[in-house]
């Protein structure tokens, strides 16, 4: 059995500002926190990246059925730790089912320099991209494919908020993630930028890239506006993804999977 853990009760002024934390991004940016919700979640940060807890909350239902594994590891938690009733969870909860538990976690910080002066790089730029599903479902991808990380123009939807976060599966805190980025950044780093772009005369077919510079940044836009002319102006390559006849475009995240997955391990130029 694991020790047992002291709980305090959620105050008011607590539950106001996990609703601030889940709603709104200039919170979050204040803050330099968000809120990541779900039973398996929490417990894989507990166990990977402790100090990174601010508190934890749970419900009473959670309380209830939670097993000796989950009391253990909530045991050796420095954080604070909260419990309100299943009510109150469910009204905080950003999901149609709610498990019981949420964690509010540090943003972790990164060494944006250091990160493109490596002697090799794969990342990703990603430009206006609205739908945070989307931004999460590119998190997951990127980090599962060993990207440098992923940079995110100021207009692109908050990597932190919930639905982003829930996209991403946990690999939130694993991936390097710069928002409010400007492609102009690689250039100065000395990156080159290829951009996905629909099929046209002037882009050329994913498979027939046969080899990629050391230092690459995948770039990706919006899938109604694409990308910038200021992106597409700096880019070295402008390559597409060759689709079925009556096939238009593919998912965003899809494309970020297919670029980065196609590109990694091509052989290095010079």
């Amino acid at each position: 059995m694991g020790i047992a853990t002291p709980l305090s009760d959620l105050t008011r002024r607590q539950i106001t500002q996990l609703g601030l934390l889940l709603k709104d991004k200039s919170v979050r940016e204040q803050e330099g926190a968000f809120v990541l919700e779900g039973a398996k979640f929490c417990h894989d940060v507990i166990r990977s990246n402790p100090r990174s807890i601010v508190s934890l909350v749970l419900s009473h239902r959670y309380l209830r059925e939670e097993g000796s594994a989950g009391r253990t590891s909530r045991s050796q938690l420095a954080a604070r730790q909260f419990s309100c009733s299943d009510v109150l969870f469910d009204k905080l909860s950003d999901v149609e089912a709610p498990q019981g538990m949420l964690a509010v976690v540090r943003m972790p910080q990164w060494d944006q320099d250091h990160l493109l002066g490596q002697s090799r790089v794969l990342a990703v730029y990603g430009e206006r991209l609205r739908d945070p599903a989307n931004v999460g479902g590119i998190i997951r991808t990127a980090a599962a494919l060993n990207c440098t990380g992923l940079w995110l123009s100021a207009d692109s939807a908050d990597p932190f908020s919930p639905k982003a976060v829930r996209a991403a599966a946990g690999t939130v805190l694993a991936l390097p993630i710069f928002r409010g980025a400007d492609a102009q950044v690689f250039v100065k780093r000395g990156c080159a930028v290829y951009s996905a772009l629909l099929p046209s005369r002037n882009t050329i077919a994913l498979h027939d890239i046969r080899q990629i510079p050391c230092r690459l940044v995948i770039a990706v836009g919006n899938e109604g506006d694409g990308l910038s002319n200021e992106t597409m102006g700096i880019s070295a390559v402008k390559f597409a993804i060759p689709l079925s006849r009556g096939i238009e475009s593919l998912n965003v995240a899809v494309t970020v999977a297919i670029a980065a997955f196609s590109l990694k391990d091509l052989p290095v130029a010079g």
